[in-house]
């Protein structure tokens, strides 16, 4: 492999990380570290008393690690956000940030198995020392949990078909790699949408190994409880499916979705939107780095009264 040029191009940077509304002796978390991007320009804007935690779970996310007195890397999951804010000795923090992109470095790096472009093993994993990889799931679920990871991660029409046309095939033979995956899938696609549907297959899997839809539940609702009154949540996502539960917990305070009213008929939540129309990346971004074209930015602040 070509030797890496950028781990990761961090995506509508300034507009997030000033939507965090920065003091100098603030104490901030990014959640998605990944190349340290976002991470280097919050640190740029602290000084004495200012701080900075930044979690991610893979290890090849270490070697962007900064040495800066003000910051301090946490290898887990941001599912464990509170735990180890406790750990840390942290009972609140004035704005969380996260930006839910997998890094540039995982879909070229053939190794990981994210993408179709290369082949390599059936993995997949974001934290390579736990959990079931991709070929684990494709020889292993049954055919009806199959199908429901395919229409419901990668809102594919034929899941079905898919799931059936892939455990008639693990049946004579373990699938193992990209390659002898894809040779099972791609006849179910048409030559002229195979890119964006196989793209939609990969995601599915992708979210199903690392469990991505339930941390960002369990991190969203560990972040709405370590705000400050006033603190802000800023996210960016990449896809309907976490966009939808990101919009949720802004709008409502829960996942999904559902108001809770006082006797006047106001919505209780603990957030007030900062905008009402997500922020998208301009054309010279998308121009620069075709990968943020389908990048939303939300941001909320938590209200006073809601400690």
């Amino acid at each position: 492999m070509k030797e890496e040029i950028t781990y990761h191009t961090p995506v509508l940077l300034m507009p997030s990380v000033d939507a965090m509304n920065i003091r100098p002796d603030g104490t901030y978390v990014d959640v998605t570290f990944g190349g340290g991007g976002h991470s280097r320009e919050i640190l740029s804007r602290l000084e004495d008393g200012g701080r900075l935690l930044s979690f991610d779970q893979d290890e090849d996310a270490e070697r962007n690690i900064v040495n800066n007195p003000h910051f301090t890397f946490v290898r887990s999951n941001f599912r464990y956000l509170h735990n180890f804010l406790r750990y840390h000795g942290i009972e609140k923090v004035d704005a969380i940030l996260a930006d839910l992109g997998v890094s540039s470095h995982h879909f070229d790096d053939s190794e990981r198995g994210f993408s179709f472009r290369f082949d390599g093993a059936l993995d997949m994993r974001m934290n390579k020392r736990a959990g079931l990889t991709a070929a684990d799931i494709v020889n292993t679920c049954e055919e009806g949990k199959l199908a429901d990871i395919f229409y419901l991660y990668g809102e594919l029409k034929n899941s079905r078909k898919l799931a059936s046309v892939i455990v008639k095939a693990r049946a004579t033979q373990r699938i193992a790699t990209i390659g002898e995956f894809l040779e099972i899938v791609k006849p179910l696609f048409d030559r002229e949408r195979e890119k964006k549907e196989l793209a939609k297959v990969f995601q599915a899997l992708r979210i199903e190994v690392n469990q991505e839809m339930e941390a960002l539940k369990e991190m969203l609702y560990a972040a709405t409880k370590a705000l400050k009154p006033g603190g802000r949540l800023v996210v960016i996502t990449y896809h309907s499916l976490e966009d939808r539960i990101v919009k949720n917990i802004m709008k409502t305070g829960n996942v999904e979705g559902k108001a809770e009213k006082d006797f006047f008929g106001n919505v209780l939540t603990p957030f007030r939107l900062v905008n009402n129309k997500v922020i998208v990346p301009d054309k010279e971004e998308i121009e620069r780095n075709p990968r943020s074209r389908s990048a939303k930015l939300r941001i909320a602040e938590k209200v006073m009264n809601n400690q």
